[in-house]
């Protein structure tokens, strides 16, 4: 869209971006069963309810450095960071990586070869970013600049990345679920919405500090306090990934979802896999100063 101002008798040209909707096709759901994922298995619609990949993960990530400070790309002060959603099959397993071919923007494929023998090849097309912002959400961008954040390469790479792998994977994200009337990369854009909506269910870096919990660099906490502080807000215990047992890098929150991932409702579960974090003496790093957007 083309609005001219006149400013000072100075004729100004204006470009707005059109805002376009990004919301599935859930109409067709109205009148049908509302069930859990992995809970029913008489699901008449995978547009409805999510079919593939039924138990859905959040995944959030505590980093203390990002490799680009030098270009501005810090972490959210005050916040753990977005990884992803994550879907797995209803028993733990995967749900699959990068099960749509045409759908593949990860610029640097990992796996780049599937367990199949599948090769994934690098995409070479514009940027996912581009992509949200010809839909005109640049409050999502804004938001996903500042909470999910990558390690050592743009963020828009990670974005791609999980989109690519776990998206595609997962039934209410399909195609088909926008119809009629989809507009290309209009899945991407809600699969993006989606992310920061189940992120914002969980402020870890709060609920933990609320139990004395806090990033330090002389002081160790015990796997029990980590969760135990996180269980009396959540009412589950989440999977605790620490790196060679003994620093806290990474929480990942279970659930099954009423409905679509997009809209429904996630109900928190146990961890079905067992923590990768040590009983006692675990780590939580205070962040690089520097590596920390400022207040």
């Amino acid at each position: 869209m083309m609005l001219s101002l006149v400013i000072l008798g100075v004729l100004v040209s204006v470009v707005h971006a059109e805002f376009y909707p990004t919301y599935p096709n859930i109409e067709r759901c109205v009148g049908l069963p509302v069930q859990y994922s992995c809970e029913n298995t008489t699901v008449t619609d995978s547009c409805c309810n999510v079919v593939q990949g039924g138990l859905v993960l959040l995944a959030q990530f505590w980093n203390t450095y990002t490799g680009l400070e030098s270009h501005a790309q810090l972490l959210p002060k005050g916040s753990w960071g977005i990884h992803s959603i994550i879907p797995l099959n209803c028993d733990g397993t995967t749900a699959g990586q990068y099960c749509d071919p045409s759908r593949q923007y990860d610029p640097k494929p990992s796996p780049s070869t599937l367990s199949n023998g599948t090769v994934i090849n690098p995409y070479k097309g514009p940027s996912v970013r581009q992509f949200i912002q010809e839909f005109g959400r640049s409050d999502l961008l804004n938001y996903m600049d500042t909470f999910w954040i990558n390690q050592g390469a743009p963020n828009e790479d990670l974005w791609a990345h999980e989109f690519s792998i776990h998206a595609t994977c997962t039934s209410a994200f399909d195609v088909a679920c926008y119809e009629p009337g989809y507009k290309k990369h209009q899945e991407v854009v809600n699969f993006f919405e989606t992310v920061v909506k189940v992120f914002q269910m969980y402020p870890t870096y709060d609920i933990l500090a609320v139990s004395g919990i806090v990033p330090s660099n002389t002081t160790t906490y015990t796997r029990a306090q980590i969760t135990n502080a996180l269980y009396s807000q959540t009412g589950a215990d989440p999977w605790l990934n620490c790196h060679d047992g003994t620093v806290l890098k990474e929480i990942r929150y279970f659930h099954h979802v009423l409905g679509t991932e997009q809209y429904g409702h996630f109900k928190p579960l146990d961890s079905i896999i067992s923590s990768t974090c040590a009983e006692t003496g675990i780590w939580y790093y205070e962040r690089t100063p520097t590596s920390e957007k400022a207040d």
